[in-house]
Order: structure tokens, then sequence, then C-alpha cells
């Protein structure tokens, strides 16, 4: 019998494993995960968060799923959209994660947001619960990704948006060059040297180039069922934001 595999950066691993060792490289890097962040995209992934939030035209009682939230800057930026009548609830695979991602949003004074450990390829939520959905740097690591984008699916209300942001691939090859040297040679020094980690950020290097590319990814929008599907490249493609709604 072939035991079925997938891919873990460049890596084939049987798919049951792939849970285990992407939740051991975010295990690693929860700490530091921030400053690791302003110092691979030299804080740019900032603009590129406050991007998909205008994207989503999520507004006052709006209600939000931000999948693979991580750290909490995408619910942050939701939080003021929706306001007070509206609800987030910051969801992760990773518990790691998403204890560092509660204790930063109490810290900043955020006490009602709600808080969720979920696979996203099988939501634990209602049909028709939210306004949008998200996931931003996080359906890369989700083992089947067609599962995950008919599940958000299902759990969006008529009329929602999931907006998908991540790391995505140059569209002329100089900023491919230039790229590659960067996610390949300097990537995984910076993280031994800060993280003292080298291996988890060659890793997200890897899992970059094994995402699908972004035509790829809005066919596989559309056939999860989300219409008026497209996106936006930022930064020469490095990272892209895809939107789709359901009808």
């Amino acid at each position: 019998m072939t035991q079925n595999t997938t891919h873990f950066g460049f890596k084939q691993v049987a798919t049951e494993d792939k849970v285990k060792l992407v939740r051991g490289v975010f295990d690693s890097v929860a700490g530091r995960y921030d400053i690791m962040n302003d110092l691979m995209s030299l804080g740019i992934h900032r603009i590129w968060k406050r991007v998909a939030v205008e994207l989503s035209q999520v507004r006052a009682g709006y209600s939000v799923l931000d999948l693979a939230g991580g750290t909490g800057d995408l619910t942050t930026l939701f939080r003021k959209k929706v306001g007070d009548t509206g609800k987030v609830v910051l969801a992760d695979i990773n518990s790691a994660m998403l204890c560092t991602g509660r204790d930063r949003l109490i810290d900043r004074g955020l006490t009602d947001i709600r808080y969720a450990q979920v696979n996203a390829e099988c939501l634990p939520f209602a049909d028709n619960t939210f306004d949008c959905v998200c996931i931003g740097f996080g359906l890369r690591n989700v083992t089947d990704k067609a599962s995950a984008l008919k599940s958000m699916h299902r759990v969006l209300k008529p009329g929602g948006c999931v907006i998908v942001l991540e790391f995505s691939h140059p569209i002329d090859p100089i900023t491919e060059k230039i790229y590659d040297f960067y996610s390949f040679k300097l990537l995984p020094q910076i993280g031994r040297f800060v993280a003292n980690d080298e291996e988890s950020y060659r890793y997200l290097a890897e899992s970059i180039r094994m995402h699908p590319k972004q035509d790829e990814l809005k066919t596989m929008m559309e056939e999860a069922g989300l219409e008026r599907c497209n996106y936006y490249n930022m930064t020469q493609g490095i990272v892209a934001v895809h939107r789709g709604y359901k009808i």
C-alpha cells in the first residue's frame, strides 16, 4: 500500500506527519516571531497586513475569523474596523502562537477578542457564521489547502469574503533572483543569529516556493465555491492578497 505524502518545504513527508512538523517550527519561533517578521520584511509586513484588511472591506458590527492569527497583528487591525459591536476570533492550530497572541493582545488592552485552537481544514464553526475569514501567512503551511478553502467558504456568510494574505511568487526575473538569494542565503542566517534557529527559517523559505502561484491559488479558491476571485500583487509579487466572495 502506497503511503500518502506531501511536502514539508522541499522534503517529502508522510501526510499525517506534516501537522506535527509545522507545529515544531512554530513552537520554536513563537517567542521571536514578531521581531523576525520585522527583520525579514524590513517592517513592510505591516503595510501588507493593512492592505489586506482594507481589501476585506469589513465595517462596524462585522464578525471576523482571523485564521493562523499568530501574534495578533491582523486581529488588532480587524478589531479597530469592527468596533465594539463586532466580533473577532483569533484562531491558530499552534498553541504556542495562540498563547503568545493572546498575551500580546491583552497587553494592548484588547480584552474582548475570542480565541480558538483550530485546524483550518475542518473549522469547528457553524455554517454562515462570519462576514470575513482571513488567513495571513498561514495557508502555505496547511496540508490540504483545498479542504481548508472549502471549510472557510462553509463558515462564511453569503456576501462575505475570504482574504488570503500570503508570500507568493515574484513577477519579474530580477526580483526573483534577488529574492532567491535573500531567502536561501541570508534568511536562514538571520534566523540562526536572532532566533537561534536556522532550520525553521530554511523551512519557511522553502514553504514559500512550494506554495501555489497566484493564478493557481485563484483557481483553487474558485473550485472551493468562492466567486469573483481576484488577487493583488504587492512588492513585485513577493506577497499577494487573494480575495473571493460567497454569493
